[in-house]
């Protein structure tokens, strides 16, 4: 590159307002998929013949171990989850795998022509789709980086220009990827906050805390559906099975109960043991207490279509089958921080989530798979029948209770 050409790639002013548009994103709320697709408009409008661009980065989330990203030109942006299991060869031949073990900071691959170089199987690709010059880029956040624990981005810049991309598109390549860098970096890392905060506390608590209700004593009062249940037998089954077998069990138990707690906008808010607490928040300006209350009986019949999915599946294996009760309740509870200082769980207290947990309990002793509060029933009486007053154990008064109606 000629120093003339240096000079252009440098003072580019649309090359500048690119790099400047990804630091204001950077401090702003936004996602590396917006980040991706701007910054691939904003080079095509500069003047970078841009075809397709692809980033990659590994995450910390119960799914996903890492996240692709792929723009076109007349495409748009596709995102692909990379599960915890996958061993996928297509990655182990890539370039940027061969840089990353490498350290390889950057990649250049003509791909027309007599100098063209398809030494990857992703390249052969590439040119079979018409695409002319190819430059790939890896950029640790911290220290160096490995396959085995790669903490920044890869990507890849990709033309179908005939002629390749210029020296002064590479120059200006490689200064707006270390500003996608440093704006990716930011962005993924408060995405990691939120997936983990949203895995361990629940979606909803993992925002609240975010937001700085993080002392013991922060939080509200709330109106909601509450969801107990809890795995039958389990205590047999932990005696007679091998712990891994054990897990497992309980692990199809809560994807059947938790699992569709959440398909159906529930909050799991804790697993007690082998039990599920859950809610079903109303909100005044957007969910009522009939929404609420039809969003859980939804959950319940998904959960009992999982359950004799699963137990199919057991049973074929010739493993105890698994069963579970749940009690649901309409009520207020304290919504917030609880423990010590130094440890606290964001949770539901009061008479509420009491009342629920012995409402659980009575399913046993009324041989009832489901039972429902008065308090409940009223808003799904057509899917419920009363089974008369009934003692539960620290509640003063007897209460009506309820089951789904042929039951």
């Amino acid at each position: 590159m000629t120093s003339e050409e240096s000079v252009r790639a440098v003072d580019n002013p649309l090359i500048h307002s690119v790099a400047d548009w990804l630091m204001t994103e950077a401090l702003g709320e936004t996602d590396v998929e917006k980040l991706l697709k701007g910054c691939c408009e904003r080079l095509r409008a500069a003047g970078i013949p841009l075809w397709r661009a692809y980033l990659t980065f590994r995450t910390l989330h119960p799914l996903f171990a890492a996240i692709s990203l792929t723009w076109r030109r007349q495409g748009g942006l596709e995102s692909v989850g990379h599960l915890h299991t996958d061993g996928s060869d297509l990655w182990r031949t890539s370039p940027l795998y061969h840089m990353i073990e490498s350290q390889i900071p950057f990649l250049r691959r003509p791909l027309a022509g007599e100098d063209a170089l398809l030494d990857f199987p992703v390249l052969t690709d590439l040119h079979d789709q018409g695409a002319k010059d190819y430059f790939a880029y890896a950029v640790p956040f911290s220290g160096t980086v490995s396959e085995r624990s790669l903490d920044g981005i890869a990507g890849s810049w990709t033309t179908d220009r005939a002629s390749g991309f210029t020296e002064v598109d590479i120059r200006s390549l490689q200064r707006i990827q270390q500003r996608l860098a440093v704006a990716c970096k930011v962005t993924i890392k408060d995405q990691i906050a939120r997936n983990i905060l949203a895995a361990y506390l629940g979606t909803d608590a993992g925002r609240q805390v975010l937001q700085g209700r993080i002392k013991r004593g922060d939080g509200e009062t709330i109106h909601a559906v509450i969801w107990y249940s809890d795995m039958r037998n389990s205590t047999n089954m932990a005696d007679h099975l091998p712990p891994t077998d054990f897990l497992t069990a309980l692990n199809s138990y809560f994807e059947c109960t938790a699992g569709a707690v959440l398909v159906h906008g529930g909050e799991v808010l804790r697993f007690i043991g082998d039990a599920v607490l859950a809610i079903f928040p109303i909100r005044d300006s957007s969910t009522t207490a009939s929404d609420a209350c039809k969003s859980a009986l939804a959950a319940v019949r998904d959960a009992d279509d999982r359950l004799v999915q699963a137990n199919h599946e057991r049973v074929a294996t010739n493993k105890d089958a698994l069963s579970f009760g749940l009690g649901l309740h309409v009520g207020d509870v304290m919504y917030g921080n609880i423990g010590v200082p130094e440890r606290v769980e964001f949770s539901v207290i009061g008479p509420a989530a009491n009342e629920v947990a012995r409402l659980e309990g009575m399913t046993k002793e009324l041989n009832r798979h489901v039972l429902m509060s008065g308090e409940f029933a009223q808003h799904v009486s057509g899917d419920c029948q009363s089974l008369g007053q009934h003692k539960l154990r620290g509640v003063g008064t007897p209460l009506e209770l309820f089951t789904l109606a042929g039951q």
